[in-house]
């Protein structure tokens, strides 16, 4: 099986708790788009396999031009999409900053969005969204 794991990257104010996903040109998972084909797994699917976040955070922050420790994996979540390809583990992590990285967003073509400004994503990249807002609530 050769997967390779996707990222949804997110902003948590700590002050007011508002939350801001990192929306690329293709979508909100880092860095290449889910197959079109691609099902969003029940959330009691759980694999013998487990990624570990630490190389798919480094890769994300040498990716958006961010010191290390820019962003850390969010703790206990991930969510398994199920594509031609085999599954593919979908993990989180939050930008550690007090406010979002803007000009990271400005210079690869991104933006922050609202989990209410997702209209235009895909189904499955909505229920990533909700599922991943869920688990930071708590």
């Amino acid at each position: 099986m050769s997967v390779q794991p996707r990222l949804i990257l997110l902003h948590k104010q700590k002050t007011s708790g508002r939350v801001r996903f990192l929306c690329f040109s293709a979508g909100i998972v880092a860095f290449s788009p889910l197959p079109a084909l691609a099902a969003l797994r029940d959330e009691d699917y759980s694999p013998k396999i487990q990624f570990h976040p630490t190389a798919a955070v480094r890769e994300a922050e040498i990716h958006l031009g961010l010191p290390e420790g820019a962003i850390e994996p969010e703790a206990e979540f991930s969510a398994w999409v199920d594509t031609p390809q085999g599954d593919v583990p979908v993990l989180l992590a939050a930008f550690t900053d007090l406010d979002p990285p803007f000009a990271a967003a400005e210079r690869t073509n991104s933006r922050f969005i609202a989990i209410t400004e997702s209209r235009q994503l895909s189904e499955l990249e909505r229920n990533l969204l909700r599922r991943a807002y869920e688990h930071v609530l708590g």
